[in-house]
């Protein structure tokens, strides 16, 4: 077995792409919608799709991508990973 277990898949993105941006631009965006309407409802409204986002693409994109980054490792030694 390869010594590859864990590709990082965050090294394949760019910098607007990272979890500490997704995150930010996600948090900066729900309070930008309390400041701008101050209402829990509208807030909400805001927040839910958002939070779907974030979770989606920090949380759930990079397992999916484990496998793929593993087997195109090793599928291709020689090649520079995508």
């Amino acid at each position: 077995m390869s010594n590859h277990s864990y590709i990082n898949p965050w090294q394949f993105k760019p910098w607007w792409c990272q979890p500490w941006s997704i995150l930010l631009t996600g948090v900066i965006l729900i309070l930008g919608s309390w400041i701008l309407w101050n209402n829990i409802w509208l807030t909400a409204i805001v927040a839910v799709p958002i939070i779907t986002w974030m979770g989606y693409f920090v949380i759930i994109w990079p397992i999916l991508m484990q496998p793929y980054l593993l087997d195109n490792s090793l599928a291709n030694p020689d090649r520079e990973k995508i």
